[in-house]
């Protein structure tokens, strides 16, 4: 977990009571490590989160909240979810503090962090680097970092194999309690490629002025996406291949001093 997301919770700023986050004092120190017990003997062995019905959390879920001067829309539903990004993971320094949902947080359970998904929400978490999956409830806001995706528990984390590097290429979708997980609907394996997207349009030309204005900024691989028959009547504007978690930021960075802050990892 890195010291942004402290601070960012720290300046937490909620637009509407019910956003229940424990650390908004602007001028609160950062939490002290709490004791932790050690590990499970067999991270791997920790069961995946299953799914249920649950009302929604009393806390957390305002219409919409503030941080950091940046506005996040809370989803009415998380029915149909699916997005690609990246993931990290906290731990140590916020284990047995409070969530948003207002339940203590627990490293070694199998539970997520996210920006806008309805608390609680059960999710797949997929990792597009090895192909390894998991199942998590979302109960807590965050990560407040850019291009951060979804913040994983420490052992969510270990499933995936993505504690050493500290963030990955993930895709998340959401479940639904009681309808079957169709695992073939997530990635088994790495994708061939993986691309941000930078605009969808309905006039090819925009996209293909777009793909002019990126190129002419030094963006050589960005290319326009014909429609796909039966799964989008859109052109998009794509760049890549992204190859890490590395490039995928840099590429996010070098869009935003263009002035495109909506890029994101295409997800079809």
């Amino acid at each position: 977990m890195s010291a942004a997301r402290a601070a960012a919770l720290a300046a937490c700023v909620v637009a509407l009571a019910g956003c229940s986050l424990t650390r908004t004092h602007p001028q609160a120190p950062a939490p002290a490590p709490a004791a932790v017990p050690p590990p499970p003997a067999n991270l791997e062995s920790v069961p995946d989160a299953i799914p249920r019905q649950e009302p929604r959390s009393a806390h957390g879920n305002p219409p919409f909240y503030e941080v950091m001067g940046q506005r996040y829309t809370v989803l009415a539903a998380a029915d149909g979810y699916l997005e690609r990004g990246v993931a990290s993971w906290y731990g140590p320094t916020f284990h047995g503090g409070s969530t948003s949902s207002g339940e203590p947080y627990d490293m070694y359970g199998m539970t997520a962090a996210h920006k806008t998904l309805p608390l609680p929400t059960y999710v797949r978490v997929t990792n597009l680097k090895n192909g390894k999956s998991v199942v998590v409830r979302v109960n807590d806001r965050g990560p407040f970092v850019a291009n951060r995706l979804i913040d994983l528990s420490y052992t969510a984390a270990a499933r995936l194999d993505m504690l050493r590097e500290g963030t990955t290429l993930v895709e998340v979708r959401a479940l639904t309690p009681g309808v079957p997980d169709d695992l073939s609907r997530s990635t088994q394996a790495p994708p061939p490629a993986l691309y941000i997207q930078a605009g969808a349009f309905a006039d090819e030309r925009n996209a293909q002025h777009l793909v002019a204005q990126l190129q002419s900024a030094g963006l050589a691989s960005a290319f326009v996406m014909s429609p796909v028959a039966g799964r989008s009547r859109l052109y998009r504007v794509r760049l890549g291949p992204v190859a890490s978690v590395a490039d995928f930021d840099q590429l996010a960075q070098r869009l935003r001093g263009l002035g495109i802050r909506d890029a994101r990892l295409a997800n079809d």
